[in-house]
């Protein structure tokens, strides 16, 4: 059967049992149907060109206060209604399937925002967090990212420390705390001299994403950008 291998094959044979149905909606034919990706709301009009937050005047002042190790950020939704939803299914309610739509989205936005990279790199879970989800979300849709732009993706960085939950963390400054030391770089041969693209599935304060970058440019990275599905304004 040319132009298929056993991995697709398997996703026919259990779309025949179980046929993809709208996580938002519940409409047969795909796990996020394109007329509730059309009502999704983008992450659009004036941002900052470093932290993609909304600008209110013409400097930023969240990059302002806290200037971040990323070269600069994009994402496609705003982390509301929907958006939300999709996200916590994907995140929390084991639907790993939404990974491939979830990953076309990314590239479209990689391309639309011009970004160029020499290496995607995943945010790394906790090891009993990912035993507890059975995946990393963001390797899923960094796995994706890479099928689609041609452009490798690697592991590169691991945590090193538990931290703790940033879902429940009440300030960005408790954010930030939260990630200090918690990250290492497990492969430094891969990344150095590289142009590294962050991969994940909600940006909030940024405090993540910038501690990995942070991370990766003390390695000897030559520059970290970010790409998230969703920016909580």
């Amino acid at each position: 059967m040319q132009g298929f291998n056993l991995a697709t094959i398997g996703r026919l044979a259990l779309d025949l049992i179980y046929p993809p149905k709208c996580v938002l909606c519940g409409a047969s034919g795909a796990f996020l149907c394109e007329d509730c990706i059309g009502a999704l709301p983008r992450a659009n009009g004036s941002r900052c060109n470093r932290c993609w937050l909304p600008l209110r005047r013409t400097e930023c002042a969240a990059c302002a206060e806290h200037p971040t190790s990323l070269s600069r950020l994009r994402s496609v939704f705003q982390y509301e209604g929907g958006v939300r939803h999709a996200v916590h299914a994907f995140k929390f309610g084991g639907q790993s399937s939404l990974a491939p739509g979830l990953g076309n989205l990314l590239a479209a936005s990689y391309a639309e925002h011009g970004l160029d990279a020499d290496l995607i790199v995943p945010v790394p879970l906790t090891a009993s967090r990912r035993r507890i989800r059975g995946y990393n979300q963001a390797l899923l849709m960094a796995t994706e990212l890479s099928k689609l732009t041609g452009v490798p993706f690697e592991e590169a960085l691991k945590r090193t420390g538990h931290g703790h939950t940033q879902a429940g963390s009440a300030s960005a400054e408790e954010r930030r705390r939260n990630v200090e030391g918690v990250f290492g770089v497990a492969h430094g041969d891969g990344v150095a001299g590289k142009r590294i693209l962050l991969v994940d599935d909600v940006a909030t304060t940024g405090a993540t994403l910038n501690a990995c970058a942070g991370v990766l440019l003390n390695t000897g990275t030559l520059s970290v950008s970010g790409l998230t599905l969703a920016r909580e304004d």
